[in-house]
């Protein structure tokens, strides 16, 4: 089996960045069977860190807001990725007017809801201050 050139193996990673799920799963499962591998080349070692960025990079970009967000925002972007309704927060926050407030960024999240979400969502309670 002839080894790839550098230029052939970056033909495999032809975007410059990830649009898509379908496509992150691809690459995603490239980088991993190149990170399985115990000897590479020097241009599969270079391919492996390319697909590290991009998917670092989308990474970034779509799984979690950015730092500056409110908790609302961060709360509403969870509920989105997660495909959770408001129904799912009543548990935490007891109320549906309450999970609507907390939503809408009128009612601040208590340290007792940051930890009752932190398990829903399973992050760090922190995540929500």
């Amino acid at each position: 089996m002839a080894t790839a050139t550098y230029e052939e193996l970056l033909v495999e990673v032809v975007p410059t960045k990830i649009d898509s799920e379908d496509q992150y799963d691809v690459l995603h499962a490239r980088f991993g069977e190149l990170f399985r591998k115990r000897r590479k080349t020097v241009a599969e070692e270079r391919l492996k860190e390319l697909l590290g960025v991009l998917l670092q990079d989308y990474d970034r970009r779509h799984a979690l807001p950015p730092d500056s967000s409110t908790p609302a925002e961060k709360l509403r972007f969870l509920m989105e990725q997660g495909d959770r309704s408001a129904s799912d927060l009543l548990p935490v926050f007891g109320q549906r007017s309450h999970v609507n407030e907390a939503l809408n960024g009128k009612r601040p999240i208590s340290a007792d809801h940051a930890r009752k979400l932190g398990e829903l969502f399973k992050l760090q309670p922190g995540y929500f201050v």
